[in-house]
């Protein structure tokens, strides 16, 4: 396992569109995504310590953030064929397992990813409602150990400031996890 962190954020880049199968047997597409109060891209996997670790408050956040008008939709690139458990099949059971009340799409080629930039999972993009990015950090301050009352809800509250003022906090924590598994 290859430890990476987040680059910092690029203020204002534009979230590219895609259009990427969902684990519900839809298609998705950015423009199913987006929402006027904005939206995240995350990028995660069924197998990574670091998510698994944060998994459920992934999903209990997503719920939180569609609850307040924002999308939501997790993104799963890792190389299938060298990792398995991140198969399409496997997401399926992992997006149930969890319950997750938002898409999880399996970027098969890659090639989101790589247009995003994205180096770990889990890795979050918080864009406002005109697609430009705002938060490039962490889900929370407890990293991938378990919450407690004091945990701070970084990811929310960015998203939250984002929905309001149409741009992030000024300080941003990098998230950090596994790297992507690339195909070679």
């Amino acid at each position: 396992m290859a430890l990476k962190q987040t680059e910092t954020c690029d203020v204002g880049w534009r979230a590219l569109d895609f259009n990427l199968p969902a684990t519900a047997g839809e298609r998705v597409s950015l423009n199913t995504v987006r929402q006027p109060n904005g939206f995240v891209i995350m990028f995660i996997c069924n197998h990574c310590p670091y998510v698994v670790g944060v998994v459920d408050r992934i999903a209990s956040e997503g719920r939180a953030l569609l609850d307040k008008g924002i999308g939501v939709a997790a993104i799963c690139a890792n190389d299938a064929d060298a990792y398995p458990e991140d198969s399409f099949e496997a997401m399926i059971g992992f997006a149930r397992q969890h319950r997750f009340a938002f898409p999880y799409l399996h970027d098969a080629d890659q090639s989101v990813a790589k247009g995003y930039g994205a180096v770990c999972t889990p890795d979050f993009f918080g864009f406002n409602g005109q697609g430009e990015l705002h938060y490039r950090g962490r889900l929370d301050d407890a990293r991938n150990k378990p919450a407690d009352t004091h945990t701070r809800r970084e990811l929310y509250e960015a998203m939250m400031l984002i929905s309001q003022s149409g741009k992030g906090p000024a300080h941003q924590m990098p998230s950090m996890g596994c790297s992507i598994k690339w195909k070679p």
